[in-house]
């Protein structure tokens, strides 16, 4: 934890002459991108297991007629085609599950008091007007919304809803173009994933909560995770 702390702070000090206040702020953009870059080429194979589970259709409609019948055989048969032909319906999740530790990592660092039996410096550095250790409710409590902190927030949350919005068109329009298996035909060959894939277009705007309650430097990771992610699936899913 120290030794990460460190590397932010260093971090923030060689951004300090380009970004002054919000030089950490800064860093943990960068920071960001840097994870971003070290999951892309298992973004770019979760797309390309995608659009082999799409060319899987054509088999799949030919095992719903075969099996149609027989839900339980239907959703063995569906499970053992994906098997046979190396394609994991789930394989999407992985590149989000890979940036959790840093995400934790960041909101641990941003919502300790010390580290290292030492007061945490981070908490000192600002996006603007407001404290990346701050949350949204601090924030209201101190000048309001369009009080210095506050207007950092109203910023946040304007981007956010942009980028939900355009993740929502996208992931709307991904589906309608490659149908997920189960998604809405007879017999759900995975379990679970059809509610899933219905409520995946909406996931985006889960971000604006993540902006409200937790530490703005936790905020302003997920914030650029997200933008990231819309900005990658609509290069890869094209």
């Amino acid at each position: 934890m120290s030794v990460f702390a460190s590397l932010v702070g260093q971090l923030a000090d060689l951004l300090q002459p380009l970004f002054g206040v919000s030089a950490a702020a800064a860093a943990i953009v960068l920071f960001t991108a840097f994870v971003r870059l070290l999951v892309h080429p298992l973004s770019r194979a979760a797309a390309r297991g995608q659009k082999a589970r799409v060319a899987l259709q054509p088999r799949i409609a030919e095992l719903r007629h075969k099996y149609r019948r027989q839900p339980e055989r239907l959703q063995e048969a569906v499970l053992e085609l994906h098997a046979r032909e190396k394609v994991s319906p789930l394989s999407g999740c992985l590149p989000s599950l890979l940036q959790l530790p840093a995400f934790f990592l960041l909101y641990h660092l941003f919502s300790s008091e010390t580290i290292g039996g030492r007061a945490n410096e981070l908490l000192g550095h600002r996006l603007f007007g407001a404290p990346l250790g701050g949350r949204w409710a601090d924030a209201l409590a101190d000048g309001g919304v369009f009080g210095g902190a506050g207007l950092v927030y109203v910023g946040l949350f304007a981007v956010v809803a942009v980028v939900a919005w355009f993740g929502y068109r996208l992931s709307r329009r991904t589906m309608a173009a490659q149908p997920v298996p189960g998604a809405g035909g007879e017999g759900e060959q995975v379990p679970g994933l059809g509610a899933v894939t219905k409520v995946m277009p909406y996931m985006s705007f889960l971000t604006l909560v993540t902006v409200a309650v937790m530490p703005l430097a936790a905020a302003l990771y997920v914030v650029t995770s997200t933008t990231w992610s819309v900005v990658e699936r609509a290069a890869l899913y094209r």
